[in-house]
């Protein structure tokens, strides 16, 4: 079985100003701030789905992360994360928009949504189409700190 996990380390880094400076490695772009360590932590999560967000637009790739090695880990939320593993299932399957709407009982319009990281789709949908491609979603529940 193969597991998608989308726990990016982050680089921390206090600037000039004592701002602390959220980057990346992974990506190789992007980054954000905070006044506190906490803080730059918590913008990192939207800084990290907006990135997640652009490749998919793009059609590219997400990188693998690597490992964390003492550095913070960061995740997207619920359903970037449920988007990221449907767009990469759908590229990996080489099916086609009309295939996978066609399989599902809907319009390709409606797979285009599912596949947009900026549409709400509901969950349930995303699992749908996930199972079409032979994958399944799971959600694991950690505690916060970890």
């Amino acid at each position: 079985m193969t597991t998608i996990s989308l726990a990016y380390p982050a680089k921390l880094t206090e600037d000039e100003d004592g701002r602390f400076v959220v980057s990346f490695p992974d990506f190789g772009w992007g980054a954000t701030d905070g006044a506190t360590r906490d803080e730059a932590l918590e913008e990192a999560q939207d800084c990290l789905e907006e990135m997640i967000a652009g490749l998919l637009v793009e059609g590219e790739a997400l990188p693998k992360p690597s490992p964390a090695r003492g550095r913070s880990l960061v995740r997207p939320g619920v359903l970037i994360a449920a988007k990221a593993a449907l767009n990469q299932a759908f590229r990996e399957s080489g099916t086609t928009r009309v295939a996978l709407a066609k399989a599902l009982g809907v319009g390709e319009a409606e797979v285009r949504r599912m596949l947009s990281p900026r549409h709400k789709t509901k969950i349930t949908r995303l699992e749908d189409a996930l199972a079409i491609l032979g994958k399944r979603l799971e959600l694991s529940v950690a505690d916060a700190a970890a």
